[in-house]
């Protein structure tokens, strides 16, 4: 994957959760340790958008559009990005795993972002890749008309969706876009995390 390099997207405000979602823990590792792990197995090159980061390996960069949400978050990282693709994660779905991100990169031919679908049928833009050559001016232009969702960008460049039915077979592919929004959802998440350690 020389093609690519990967962003987590830490920057959002966090409003429903009262805290900064890319450093809560899960075990002894942050949300944002935990996908840059994920992401170095398949890139040599992560970077966080937004926020600042104690991890040597990870790069760090800075909104261009602060305060503009999710599309303000992936325009940083189009605009940070050297190589053709960005991949793109969220700080807030720490269980992606390379599995699940080498599948969305094989499906990338002929497209110009690659966007997975979760199990309920909503799209998960923030878990997605996107050719900067296409996705890059789209994203400047929207930002500049005044849009904000990420959805605006893919209804305008040649997406591949990625059916959850094609993903349902991979290793905690349950787990991958689980919404982890308020401190109830992430009590869900660690208390389920503390039973499965110690069954195992």
């Amino acid at each position: 994957m020389d093609h690519f390099e990967a962003f987590i997207l830490a920057g959002g405000a966090s409003s429903r959760m009262g805290t900064d979602k890319s450093q809560l823990l899960i075990g002894e590792q942050s949300f944002a340790q935990l996908i840059a792990d994920t992401l170095f197995k398949v890139t040599t090159s992560v970077t966080i958008v937004g926020h600042g980061t104690e991890d040597p390996r990870v790069k760090v960069t800075m909104d261009h559009y602060p305060g503009w949400g999710a599309l303000g978050g992936l325009h940083a990282a189009l605009s940070a990005c050297k190589a053709d693709w960005s991949l793109v994660v969220a700080c807030d779905l720490p269980f992606v795993t390379a599995e699940l991100l080498r599948y969305l990169a094989i499906e990338r031919s002929e497209h110009e972002a690659v966007v997975p679908v979760q199990s309920d049928g909503r799209p998960q833009p923030l878990c997605a890749l996107y050719r900067i050559d296409s996705c890059l001016p789209q994203a400047a232009k929207l930002i500049e008309s005044g849009h904000r969702r990420p959805l605006d960008l893919l209804e305008r460049v040649k997406t591949r969706w990625v059916p959850f039915s094609d993903l349902s077979s991979m290793e905690q592919s349950q787990k991958f876009f689980l919404n982890i929004n308020t401190p109830e959802d992430y009590y869900e998440v660690t208390q389920k995390a503390t039973v499965s350690k110690t069954l195992s």
